[in-house]
């Protein structure tokens, strides 16, 4: 406990106000009418209806409040607060006046009301007893400063509050120094591990962009683009993204879905630096002060989660070993951890049951923490941890204007490049913005960090021309990952000159095992020994070295692979590692196997990715066995496994149309989601899942909003056609979702087709996002209630829209412009600006 910053929320005012509500109002008592003032009992001043109850709640409310250490832990308050209560409940039966009372002074009086009520604090820690008694030591300071003032009979004999406060602060802290709580050694490696944090978790890969001073990776705080969430469990037409730090303000359990490659470790990596650095902003101030774990699944060992002391080692944090015996319980049990754990989908699937009920366990036995999990979107079910209070959130898709961002921060970034032409970059820059808006097979693929960074990446080495396909992307990142890195950087020759296919064999050979065993991480020395034993079989690697030696080659030389710890090497991202793990299995027409896994949510995206490197004969093959029966297979994981195999079909070039109308006929009942949760959870699907939507002309309100959300999560033009079926609709909830769907779609397009006929009547807000929004409304006349997403300039927008028809405005709440300057821009707009 740090006593002066306990001093420090407890302000006179604050304080002095609570305490007066101990004591009756109104005419003064006969003691007080006599000639010559007499001393009054305590107990006769007191209110008839008082309740220390709440006051000692309020007192420990305040005291434990704010950003700094907490005095105690969370589960404590009450204790604490029980305690307090019962000894100002004692001022009834203090028996001492009101001049008695002033000459005990404040330490003297609080030690009278523990002497009337000497086990209230038997049930208290260490640290409760010595926050129960400098509470109650303030409060007893505040009660003779209230009889002091009320009557003449009391001599002014109390000490001025500062120097109060000053001795106070002083005898406390030598008490706390007794305390074998948090001492010195803690906080001095919880300084340090802070320091270390913000600088080891403080790196962006950008795929493409190496120097030689950062060869692989980017300052997080300078290149980190926030991601936008759909929350999860909110009310109707609520699913519109919003920035990932409103989605994540106030909540103390929350569980984050994304698709491989959205932004998920990145979003724990900032969290963890920002936190580290006190550097949050205002929405998630609730973090400050917190210590930031960051945990990877992948690390869990099999049988067993790790316990506390082991966090460190978890996480791969170089001085583990230096903390204090019992740190990182200290830290939970005091309620001030921020657990960051990631990757529930790298788990084998019979582990994250066991997952669950640690984390229940964990957020049982450490209440205050704050926990934050992600996982792939089908790795666990709808409201997996509903009953242990987490909160559920989707990553949402970059929308335009973020790819818009990223590319320019990409081409920034590149730009630093020693030689990097600034005139080329730009002119780069702006022919893939564009493609990204026109092309619609690259807009499908630009959802997410990822997929954009290769983007730039292809797009700038192959000087302006990029592949359509996934599969040609992959195809054309391996290429230039492992064939054209070194020429991009200044590397010393190690003696091995390997083409582009050796160098796939050997890392399929890796990707393949970790595929098999579960594992997204391996031991070095596995990898070794697989490169060993294949070796003999790949003559162009195994005439120029040994496994070791081939290995440090791989690893230094491919920009594949990456030793996150000492002993340990994954590949830079799981979809690298899936992507060549697929292309094994089918070089090995492992058919069978995919077929046997295809139920499994680990292997979801190698099968679609073995499906488009397949011939189709193997495909046809594989979809008839995904979506026949087996037995055996129980019916969750047969559902799941036809579902697949309806989301393998986009990724097809070729096939026969008899299997595609047979996965279709045995997906067709699978696509009827009876909850919002439900709906937005088969946007994974890919646009096929459209084909397999009822007529929503023909169904009742109740069904087509949920066919509005389920239309609304494919992240293709195609859902245009789709959701423009259900514009003449007049519930709210099912204009909201329509509308608010419009982002994510091409502006003018959806504009023309859905947004034009949305009915105003109800007060329904449309979206402004960006310039070409704003545009495509004012082509339409304007609307009467905006939704201003982003950053927009106000006075911009009033150049753009017909501001006579704007009546009321909703901003995001850190909008920077005032309500004046809104207001100014807007003057038809009736009310306050609305900030949410």
């Amino acid at each position: 406990m740090d006593p002066a910053l306990v001093l420090s929320r407890l302000t006179q005012p604050f304080v002095g106000t609570l305490v007066r509500q101990l004591f009756a109002e109104g005419a003064p008592s006969e003691a007080d009418r006599a000639p010559v003032p007499v001393p009054v009992p305590v107990p006769e001043l007191l209110a008839a209806r008082r309740d220390a109850r709440a006051l000692g709640a309020q007192l420990v409310r305040q005291a434990v409040g704010g950003p700094g250490e907490r005095p105690v832990r969370p589960d404590e308050d009450p204790r604490v607060a029980d305690a307090l209560a019962r000894a100002l409940d004692a001022l009834a039966a203090a028996e001492v006046s009101d001049v008695q009372a002033v000459e005990l002074q404040a330490d003297g009086f609080a030690q009278h009301l523990r002497s009337l009520v000497p086990d209230a604090d038997r049930e208290l820690s260490e640290e409760g007893a010595l926050l129960y008694a400098l509470l109650l030591e303030v409060t007893a300071r505040h009660v003779l400063e209230f009889l002091t003032d009320r009557s003449q009979a009391v001599p002014k004999t109390l000490v001025e509050h500062g120097a109060f406060l000053a001795e106070l602060c002083k005898r406390y802290e030598q008490l706390e120094a007794r305390v074998p709580s948090q001492g010195a050694a803690d906080a001095a490696f919880e300084e340090r591990f802070g320091r270390d944090t913000a600088i080891l978790h403080n790196r962006l890969t950008i795929f493409g962009i190496d120097l030689a001073n950062a060869p692989d990776s980017w300052p997080l705080d300078t290149t980190y683009l926030g991601l936008r969430c759909e929350p999860g469990g909110g009310p109707q037409g609520s699913a519109t993204p919003v920035p990932v730090s409103r989605a994540l303000a106030g909540r103390s359990r929350i569980l984050v879905r994304g698709v491989a490659g959205s932004g998920k470790t990145t979003l724990l990596q900032w969290l963890a630096v920002a936190t580290a650095k006190g550097e949050l902003p205002q929405q998630l101030a609730g973090l400050r002060g917190r210590v930031p774990f960051v945990l990877p699944v992948r690390r869990f060992g099999r049988e067993a989660p790790p316990v506390p002391g082991e966090f460190l080692d978890v996480s791969g944090y170089p001085g583990a070993d230096a903390q204090p015996d019992g740190w990182a319980d200290r830290v939970l049990r005091q309620g001030r951890g921020l657990l960051l754990i990631d990757g529930v989908d790298e788990a084998p699937e019979p582990a994250r049951d066991r997952l669950r009920d640690t984390l229940r366990d964990w957020a049982a036995l450490y209440p205050g923490n704050v926990w934050l999990v992600t996982t792939r979107p089908s790795a666990v079910p709808d409201d997996w941890l509903a009953a242990e209070e987490f909160a559920e959130v989707q990553l949402a898709p970059m929308s335009r204007d973020e790819v818009g961002a990223f590319v320019t921060r990409w081409h920034a970034a590149a730009g630093q490049e020693p030689g990097a032409d600034p005139a080329v970059l730009a002119r780069y820059e702006q022919t893939l913005i564009d493609a990204l808006r026109l092309t619609r097979d690259l807009g499908r693929l630009a959802t997410n960090p990822l997929m954009c960074g290769l983007l730039c990446a292809l797009h700038r080495h192959l000087r302006g021309y990029l592949p359509s396909g996934r599969k040609e992307l992959y195809d054309a990142a391996m290429s230039m990952l492992l064939e054209l890195r070194d020429r991009q950087r200044v590397v010393p020759d190690d003696g091995i000159s390997l083409n582009r296919q050796p160098k796939i064999q050997l890392l399929q050979k890796l990707a393949h095992w970790m595929l098999v065993n579960g594992k997204s991480e391996m031991d070095r020395d596995t990898a070794v020994g697989i490169l060993h034993r294949h070796l003999p079989a790949v003559p162009a690697a195994a005439r120029q070295g040994d496994a070791e030696t081939i290995y440090r080659h791989l690893l230094n030389r491919t920009g594949l692979l990456r030793e996150p710890t000492a002993g340990s090497v994954d590949f830079i991202h799981r979809t690298f590692q899936d992507y060549l793990a697929a292309d094994a299995m089918v070089q090995q027409h492992d058919f069978g196997v995919l077929l046997d896994h295809s139920h499994l949510t680990e292997w979801e995206d190698v099968v679609r990715m073995a499906v488009s490197l397949s011939r189709p004969n193997e495909v046809a093959e594989l979809l008839r066995g995904m979506v026949s029966r087996r037995p055996g297979l129980r019916t969750a994981h047969a559902r799941h496994s036809k579902l697949l195999a309806a989301a393998c079909l986009e990724h097809v070039s070729e096939i026969d149309p008899e299997v595609r109308q047979l996965v279709q006929r045995a997906t067709q009942q699978m696509v009827n989601p009876a909850h919002p949760a439900g709906a937005r959870a088969l946007g994974w699907i890919g646009p096929i899942v459209l084909e397999m939507l009822p007529d929503p002309r023909t169904v009742s309100d109740d069904r087509a909003y949920i066919l509005a959300i389920t239309a609304s999560s494919v992240a293709d033009d195609m859902a245009i056609d789709y959701l423009a079926g259900l514009r003449e609709r007049e519930r709210m909830d099912i204009r909201m979702q329509l509308a608010a769907a419009w982002p994510r779609y091409d502006t003018a397009r959806y504009a023309q087709e859905v947004i034009a006929h949305l009915d105003e009547s109800g007060g329904l807000y449309f979206p402004v996002s960006d310039l070409h929004e704003a545009r495509a409304l004012a082509d339409l006349g304007g609307r009467a209630h905006l939704h201003v997403k982003g950053q927009l300039d106000p006075a911009q927008l009033a150049g753009i829209l017909p501001v006579e028809r704007v009546r009321r405005l909703r901003l995001e709440p850190d909008h920077p412009a005032t309500d004046e300057e809104w207001q100014a821009s807007f003057p038809y707009a009736e009310g306050p600006v609305w900030r949410e």
